[in-house]
């Protein structure tokens, strides 16, 4: 008797002792490096000394391999009539288990099979590997779940910003006010481009939320992957993203003058311009220079008359869809049809559409380098005048032409400070630059005109570009600068708007 009671506390402390094995391992695949279904089955199917799989309500195969199954069986297991079943025949053992999915009335099916019979050891393993799996099935649901809320809210977030680039502040406050209450309770707000790398971006992102506390939007850039746009309304936002890029590697920041919020679309211009020159900045970021612009170096009741003029044809829309089409134009000027369809959330074909309807109203062709110029001009004096006081000045000035406004003694003081500075390169890179504009800035073209190679010209250009301190390949603001620096001084001929000649529009350019 003695012995026998010996030999059963021995057994019974070595099946304790087995339990306690499997059941840590069972356990460590709930750790969150171990959360891993396929790795749970062949776990399973070792411990078992057999075979196991899991497939979910609609036969899908999630881990192990696939037996076969009675199809009527699993049927009724999946649909909840019966929780589990057991089989045997043939030498073999197969037991079905009902595992639970989160929020679905339906279930999968854990079929486990082997050559002995399922004794107790075997049968605790099965049922509490469907409890782990149970467990890691709703922790994936919330994971998921997780993401798609993070989906929406970033989808959200992207909405507002494209609203307010199209001027409609209005709809953008009332999407905001919902889950940010407060974001956009501002006349007026800088807008940031944070650039890092693309796999590091929503890392950023979620970074710049956390520094600025959700008093920021922060978007992440649809054009360029590598991008963050944050909407700033106040200057303690902003020095908290400046504290952010300090200590990381290969990351920079571009800030835009402060703005109203209907001129976004144009802080997001000049931030895009200030982050090119973060990359050669020591603290890896800049805020937009106000530096000498056309604009600034005319009458400004002047340009206010001629702006007036110009987009004239455009005030006939109703007031929403004027401020689309301006607002798709100013992007389209400024960067690819691609990327400016992809900051407005619409096709490239739609920006372009829009684009050529303001072409067609303005009776002009985009395709002249010149016409882009004039036509920039005009929208980027309509936002720097918008909050101006009004000053018709005389009848003279407020009816002043193109070329009178290009004539005057400042704006030709810069544009032939401008270009003079190309004359120090031997190589003539003024008459390059200038028959590449001629050319819609068409390399192939404006080689055949100059009897030169396209890479030549293309060099040339490139070469331009430090001398200017402008980036010109790229195209936007600073080449249309310079292409009215060269209209200034008469190198180019006048566009022709609405339509008409420049000789029946405007006064011929004093040269």
């Amino acid at each position: 008797m003695a012995g026998r009671e010996g030999d059963g506390v021995r057994q019974t402390g070595v099946r304790d002792a087995d339990a306690s094995v499997w059941a840590e391992e069972l356990l460590d695949h709930l750790r969150p490096t171990g959360q891993d279904i396929p790795r749970v089955i062949a776990w399973l199917a070792d411990a078992v000394q057999g075979t196991a799989s899991l497939q979910d309500d609609t036969g899908t195969l999630l881990g192990g391999t696939r037996p076969a199954l009675d199809e009527h069986l699993v049927a009724a297991v999946t649909a909840g009539r019966i929780a589990s079943a057991a089989w045997e025949g043939q030498g073999r053992y197969l037991r079905l288990v009902r595992v639970a999915y989160p929020n679905r009335s339906s279930a999968g099916v854990l079929a486990v099979a082997r050559e002995a019979p399922f004794d107790r050891r075997t049968s605790d393993i099965v049922t509490h590997t469907v409890q782990v799996i149970e467990v890691l099935l709703k922790a994936s649901e919330m994971t998921a779940a997780g993401r798609r809320l993070e989906r929406a809210t970033s989808d959200l977030r992207l909405a507002i910003l494209q609203l307010l680039m199209v001027e409609d502040t209005v709809s953008a406050r009332r999407v905001a006010a919902g889950l940010w209450p407060g974001l956009l309770d501002t006349d007026t707000a800088c807008v940031h481009v944070v650039e890092g790398t693309a796999e590091d971006r929503d890392r950023l992102a979620g970074e710049c939320i956390e520094a600025t506390g959700e008093r920021a939007l922060v978007v992440l850039c649809p054009a360029v992957e590598e991008h963050v746009i944050v909407v700033t309304p106040g200057e303690a936002e902003a020095q908290e993203l400046r504290s952010l890029i300090g200590p990381r590697p290969r990351t920079f920041l571009g800030g835009s003058a402060r703005q109203s919020l209907a001129r976004t679309a144009t802080a997001y211009g000049q931030a895009v311009s200030a982050l090119a020159v973060a990359h050669f900045r020591p603290d890896k970021s800049a805020v937009y220079a106000e530096r000498t612009h056309p604009e600034r170096l005319t009458d400004p009741a002047a340009l206010r008359g001629w702006t007036a003029r110009l987009l004239h044809p455009l005030d006939t829309l109703p007031h929403h869809t004027r401020a689309e089409l301006l607002a798709t134009t100013r992007l389209g000027l400024e960067f690819t049809a691609v990327n400016a369809a992809k900051v407005l959330g619409v096709s490239r074909n739609t920006v372009r559409a829009r684009m050529e309807r303001v072409e067609a109203l303005l009776r002009t062709d985009f395709a002249d380098l010149t016409a882009r110029a004039v036509v920039h001009l005009a929208l980027n004096s309509q936002v720097s005048l918008a909050d101006a006081p009004a000053d018709t000045g005389s009848c003279e000035v407020a009816h002043a032409s193109l070329p009178d406004l290009l004539s005057g003694p400042a704006m030709r003081t810069w544009a032939r400070e401008l270009l003079a500075r190309l004359e120090q390169d031997t190589r003539d890179l003024r008459r390059t630059l200038r028959t590449w504009i001629a050319e819609g800035g068409n390399a192939e073209r404006a080689a055949q005109s100059l009897g030169v190679h396209a890479q030549t010209v293309r060099e040339h250009v490139r070469s331009a570009e430090p001398v200017l301190e402008r980036q010109l390949l790229a195209g936007g603001s600073d080449l249309y600068e310079v292409v009215l620096a060269h209209l200034a001084v008469g190198d180019l001929d006048q566009p022709a708007l609405h339509g008409l000649k420049p000789g029946l529009l405007d006064s011929p350019v004093h040269r």
